[in-house]
């Protein structure tokens, strides 16, 4: 493991960081994480069954869309729709699912994990994430370099997930962990068409929280303490950035391994249907605040971070909170 810090309030590490083929299946307690492209990607949700993040975000696990890592392995009808956008600084994965089947209940809200947290050992605590898709890796599929700036909203039956380029210069600022309460739609603005599985390259979003007010004058959001209650009202709307080059593939095709990892399974891989999106449409994504998850599919999407769920609306987007509170990451 790579948090050994002991006696403190969140306790230790609760999995491990060298993950193979002695440590995959429904039991692994791997931490470690990769993110590479539409058919080989990780997410964080809980080891145990009917938890929820709020519960469990310092202790999440890894869940991948193929086995070989030595995780668990992301059920082949659990994902009903991914969208992978690959921008100059970052790579962004929007998606829908069956939450239950990673043991999240599935009317959790849901949250947010990232690097950071109050105390700055993460969520989940020891979690470490790598990816072989950015220019430093010179596509080679071999060559992974560890991603410093993520974030993770999880819940609603959705989720999105940003992976910002270590080597670029605004990787924090892309891929920002302050913005909890407000979910996907802030966080990772998208056009993600439920029932569609597709890659994309897209143009980079605004730094989260930062936007054009209609003077013209750049602002910088600053989000409430949860103690003020739900955010009820924003002062913009997020933009989707325009996006190109799309093409659907099929769920059956790109999750064929882990198909053969749950060979008892008579469920077959859900179909991508529907055309590309467009660059600009808006269409079903997750969305959120402080307490809730990825939210409801709901136009330009958003998650939220652990904390207890609260429903509310904000530009006809359905806010389900759930955040890292403070109180939660200590």
């Amino acid at each position: 493991m790579v948090d050994t810090d002991q006696g403190t309030r969140r306790g230790p590490q609760q999995g491990y960081n060298i993950c193979n083929s002695t440590t995959e299946g429904t039991s692994s307690m791997c931490q470690t994480s990769m993110v590479n492209s539409i058919d080989d990607f990780c997410l964080w949700a809980p080891s145990k069954a009917n938890s929820t993040i709020a519960d469990t975000e310092g202790e999440e696990v890894a869940w991948c869309t193929k086995p070989g890592r030595g995780t668990r392995v992301i059920p082949p009808t659990a994902l009903t729709g991914v969208q992978f956008m690959r921008t100059p600084d970052y790579i962004q994965i929007v998606g829908f699912l069956d939450q239950s089947m990673i043991n999240m209940e599935k009317d959790d809200y849901g949250g947010e994990l990232d690097p950071h947290g109050a105390d700055l050992r993460g969520n989940p605590m020891g979690g470490l994430m790598y990816s072989n898709a950015f220019a430093s890796s010179n596509g080679n599929n071999e060559s992974y370099h560890q991603v410093i700036e993520w974030t993770n909203f999880m819940g609603g039956g959705a989720f999105c997930l940003k992976i910002c380029d270590p080597a670029g210069p605004n990787a924090a600022q892309f891929c920002q962990h302050v913005y909890d309460r407000i979910g996907c739609a802030y966080n990772a603005p998208n056009a993600a068409p439920k029932g569609v599985f597709e890659t994309c390259d897209g143009d980079n979003a605004d730094f989260p929280g930062v936007y054009t007010d209609p003077s013209g004058a750049v602002q910088t959001y600053t989000q409430p303490p949860e103690s003020l209650g739900a955010i009820s009202t924003m002062p913009y709307q997020p933009k989707v950035p325009s996006s190109s080059n799309c093409v659907t593939h099929s769920a059956a095709e790109l999750y064929a391994s882990a198909a053969a990892a749950y060979p008892s399974s008579s469920a077959s891989a859900p179909s991508a249907t529907g055309a590309a999106a467009g660059s600009s449409g808006k269409v079903n994504a997750p969305t959120g605040s402080r307490t809730g998850g990825a939210a409801n599919a709901v136009e330009t999407g958003g998650a939220t971070n652990g904390g207890s769920a609260v429903h509310g609306s904000i530009f006809g987007i359905s806010l389900v909170g759930a955040f890292v509170a403070t109180a939660l990451l200590l």
